[in-house]
């Protein structure tokens, strides 16, 4: 896939909001979709495969927090929240909720742009060749590093677009730490709220990722927090 090809739901109350995002990222090179609130997306999701969801978070009815705890637990299609709640705490939820970034209104649509770029280069990229792969065994999880993808026995463990890439941060240097600021960087977040809220937005995004990666999520095997150093993936 490649990003001007992507495929973009835009979920909004707003009908002006969903007009003007709809032009712009298609004058962007998007194929893009529009949904007037919750039950509209749903039906579009039903019959349609997206590559990124846009999804505003006050709508009547089913709110956008809601409509996002609802898709992780069937789609791992990657979502960018759309929110006038630009607190640390409300972003905090929009993460734990299952969103792969936010952006508090009123926004320039250059950053909305930016944002999808980035989070759809975090995709993983489709094989391009036979080789045999390349896998780190994590007990009862094994990784591909060349698919990207994570394995519980014969069943493929969903991962979202930001838990992909973690895992590929972690895979290319397994028994090393890695810094919350690294993390922070790599992932492409930019400063906003301060340093202290980015990290801590890394910190959520971790503990979903070791939710779905140990046997004990709160007694860590395999990815391990080193004091003073970050976080490490410490493969068999």
């Amino acid at each position: 896939m490649t990003m001007d090809a992507a495929h973009l739901l835009i979920v909004d109350d707003d009908e002006r909001i969903r007009g003007l995002l709809q032009k712009f990222l298609i004058r962007n090179g998007f194929i893009t979709s529009v949904a007037r609130d919750a039950g509209h997306a749903r039906r579009l999701l039903a019959g349609l495969e997206f590559d990124l969801i846009v999804l505003d978070v006050m709508m009547p009815g089913e709110d956008g927090l809601t409509l996002t705890r609802a898709l992780r637990e069937t789609i791992m299609t990657p979502i960018l929240l759309l929110t006038a709640k630009g607190d640390v705490g409300d972003r905090i939820e929009g993460l734990e909720a299952g969103a792969d970034d936010y952006l508090a209104k009123p926004f320039e649509p250059k950053e909305l742009l930016l944002r999808i770029n980035a989070i759809l280069r975090r995709l993983p990229a489709p094989e391009e060749t036979e080789s045999s792969p390349k896998v780190l065994n994590l007990g009862h999880v094994r990784y591909d590093l060349e698919r990207g993808e994570m394995w519980r026995g014969q069943t493929q463990v969903r991962l979202t677009a930001t838990e992909s890439a973690l895992m590929r941060i972690f895979a290319a240097c397994p028994g090393q730490p890695v810094s919350r600021a690294q993390l922070v960087e790599d992932l492409g977040r930019d400063k906003a709220g301060g340093t202290h809220a980015q990290e801590r937005a890394v910190d959520v995004q971790i503990t979903r990722l070791r939710r779905k990666l140990e046997t004990d999520p709160k007694q860590p095997r395999y990815l391990q927090t080193v004091r003073g150093a970050g976080y490490m993936l410490a493969p068999d």
